[in-house]
């Protein structure tokens, strides 16, 4: 199996990913456009759409679905790029 050290890295390198996950959750920024107002994490997590004052539910899950399924694609193409440099 693996050396210790590794193992050892592996969980730092975990750690620090977990931090910054939980930087990025924690910067909220809110935009208005047109009538528009979206309220999203630096994680790309969506909390809340806007539509001419009123909250719609609907846009939120979408745009969230939509972030979860572009963010499978990207770690699946990380994961094939790094299984070709032997990961």
């Amino acid at each position: 199996g693996l050396p210790f050290g590794n193992v050892k890295k592996l969980y730092e390198l975990k750690k620090r990913a977990d931090d910054m996950k939980k930087q990025m959750e924690a910067i909220v920024v809110e935009v208005e456009e047109k009538g528009i107002k979206v309220v999203m994490q630096g994680d790309n997590h969506v909390q809340e759409v806007w539509v001419d004052g009123e909250l719609d539910v609907r846009l939120k899950e979408a745009f969230n679905k939509a972030v979860k399924e572009a963010q499978k694609k990207v770690a699946h193409k990380m994961q094939v790029q790094m299984g070709d440099f032997g990961f």
